[in-house]
């Protein structure tokens, strides 16, 4: 490659060697552009790209089974006699093996399981209570669903979906 680029006619634009092949006939030139290096950089960085895409592939691919839920319950309640405090919650999936029958939902306050029971005419709606003791001014609660889903050839299985953790404030009034 040296000894092209002190060949007569021989110049350097970028990264490219220019050669004009035959310089005694400057009325028919013809160049030749000749790589003088790989672009090795771009290979990486598609490789990388790749292996990207591939790591959340399998995101992309379980969101057809998203669940979401969605607390109607306000943030503060104002303190009350019997410290029982209503909550409601709407759960989404678009899992499609779902069974809305089997939904038995709950909620979850310091390690116990309080049933909910389902809004009339609505399939996806829940109420329930959250216990607070007196004197405590706010409690953390998330939801859980216990439900079965269909499977080719086989009887239902069991799963459960949980959101995520809530806080209930009570205000003393």
């Amino acid at each position: 490659m040296a000894a092209a680029v002190d060949a007569p006619g021989a110049r350097l634009a970028g990264k490219f060697l220019r050669l004009t092949i035959c310089p005694a006939f400057p009325a028919f030139p013809v160049d030749v552009e000749i790589q003088l290096y790989k672009p090795a950089v771009l290979m990486p960085r598609c490789m990388i790209m790749l292996k990207k895409f591939l790591a959340v592939l399998p995101l992309v691919l379980l969101t057809g089974c998203a669940t979401t839920f969605t607390r109607l319950t306000p943030l503060e309640q104002p303190r009350n006699s019997n410290n029982l405090y209503p909550v409601e919650v709407i759960l989404n999936s678009s899992q499609q093996s779902l069974r809305w029958e089997s939904i038995q939902p709950y909620v979850l306050v310091n390690g116990v399981l309080s049933p909910m029971r389902q809004v009339p005419m609505m399939q996806n709606r829940w109420d329930g209570f959250v216990p607070v003791p007196p004197g405590t001014n706010s409690v953390s609660y998330r939801f859980k669903f216990d439900y079965l889903y269909n499977v080719m050839g086989a009887p239902p299985k069991p799963n459960s979906v949980s959101s995520p953790v809530y806080k209930l404030t009570i205000i003393d009034q």
